[in-house]
């Protein structure tokens, strides 16, 4: 009997996966960029165009401020008229310049102070006192103007520089307190160990050591307590008359009886603008770094 070998069958072809037409997703993904980019023009429109309409106000001339025409012969005239002419500006200026750099000379050291107390030390309550400090930013100033008012008035600083840079240090101070607690966590802790066992003492260390490393964090609360400063109405103009009035306060001195002096209004919102602007450029290279320094540890 021989053996008779049996060969397996074939297995049976699969059939081949159907090819299913592409969707239009490039069709789509340009759509979606194309809304993207005309959103993004939109917003750039609402946000810049009443800035870009108010620098060619700035320099109409008088009789062309209600003119919607943009091609003119350029003016100065508004300029002159608020920085030593009929509607002089000038010393708000300087009292609101004063008052800024003030407010962020004072500032800074008393937060960094108060930052790296926080930061490095535990002592009873004090978180109880970080909550608080960060609390205060939720109070309207409508709620404390008047309280201000009354104390000022009793001790006579009422229309002096230095109620004015008291109230700003109130209001800022907490602020970057809190912003630079952030910066200061960050902060790799071995560092200062090291200048310890150098011969740091507690000051210099502030100095030498937190002050350089938490710069970018440093411009950053610079920068907003000067805006904060600068910026500031309601309590110039409760503590304010005449001595002290600041440029956001003296703009309201520009609507006449017989109307608002459009032209001369836009060349002092050009002016505090400028700061801002001016600060923008010096600091833009550290504001990202220092907003993000602290988020990370």
């Amino acid at each position: 009997m021989t053996d008779t070998a049996v060969t397996p069958a074939p297995a049976p072809a699969r059939p081949a996966p159907a090819i299913r037409p592409r969707r239009g997703r490039g069709g789509w993904a340009t759509a979606r960029a194309s809304l993207r980019v005309l959103t993004t023009l939109a917003i750039l429109f609402f946000v810049l165009f009443p800035i870009l309409w108010m620098g060619i106000t700035a320099f109409k001339p008088a009789r062309d401020a209600f003119s919607t025409d943009v091609v003119f012969t350029p003016s100065l005239a508004n300029f002159a008229a608020i920085l030593g002419g009929a509607s002089d500006l000038t010393g708000a200026l300087v009292n609101s310049v004063l008052i800024a750099v003030a407010t962020t000379l004072v500032s800074i050291p008393m937060a960094l102070l108060a930052a790296y107390a926080f930061s490095r030390y535990r002592f009873p309550g004090h978180r109880g006192m970080l909550l608080a400090i960060v609390a205060t930013q939720f109070i309207p100033g409508v709620a404390i103007a008047l309280p201000f008012l009354s104390l000022f008035r009793g001790l006579g600083l009422i229309d002096t520089h230095l109620a004015l840079v008291i109230v700003n240090l109130s209001l800022v101070v907490p602020y970057i307190t809190w912003l630079l607690k952030g910066f200061v966590d960050g902060l790799p802790i071995e560092i200062e160990e090291a200048a310890r066992l150098d011969g740091c003492g507690q000051l210099t260390l502030l100095w030498r050591v937190i002050t350089p490393l938490a710069a970018p964090g440093i411009f950053v609360a610079a920068v907003f307590s000067f805006l904060l400063s600068w910026n500031e109405f309601l309590f110039p103009t409760f503590l304010a008359r005449s001595e002290a009035s600041t440029l956001p306060v003296a703009l309201m001195t520009l609507v006449l009886p017989e109307g608002v002096a459009w032209g001369q209004m836009a060349a002092a919102g050009l002016l505090v603008m400028a700061p801002m602007l001016v600060l923008a450029l010096l600091v833009r290279k550290h504001f990202a770094e220092g907003m993000t320094m602290g988020a990370v540890k």
